[in-house]
C-alpha cells in the first residue's frame, strides 16, 4: 500500500471502481460536535429525570445513568477537543511567522 500525500483519481474495491474526487478536507476540530453531542445527553437526561421512579420499577434505570454518563465523557472529550485546537491553531501561527 502506497502512503504518499498523492491520491489516486480512482479507488478499485473488489468488482466496483469509485472515483475520488479532489476536494479538501474540511478543517473541524470537533467542538461544536461535542458541544451538541453532550448538550443532546444533558436534556435526555433532564427528559427522564421526572421519571426515574418508573424508570426504576421497569428496571431501566440504566438510561438514566447512561445519559449522565455521556454527559460526564462529553465534557471530557470537550477539554481534549479544545486542547487540540489551541495545538492546531499555535502550529498554524509558527507556520506563518
Amino acid at each position: 500500500m502506497d502512503f504518499s500525500d498523492e491520491q489516486p483519481a480512482e479507488h478499485e474495491f473488489r468488482n466496483k471502481t469509485y472515483v475520488i474526487a479532489d476536494v479538501e478536507p474540511l478543517d473541524v476540530d470537533g467542538v461544536r460536535t461535542v458541544e451538541v453531542g453532550t448538550a443532546i445527553f444533558f436534556i435526555a437526561f433532564l427528559a427522564l429525570l421526572p421519571f426515574y421512579g418508573r424508570l426504576s420499577d421497569d428496571g431501566r434505570s440504566w438510561w438514566l445513568w447512561t445519559c449522565l454518563a455521556g454527559v460526564g465523557l462529553g465534557l471530557l472529550g470537550l477539554e481534549y477537543c479544545r486542547r487540540r485546537r489551541r495545538v492546531r491553531l499555535a502550529q498554524q501561527e509558527e507556520k506563518a511567522a
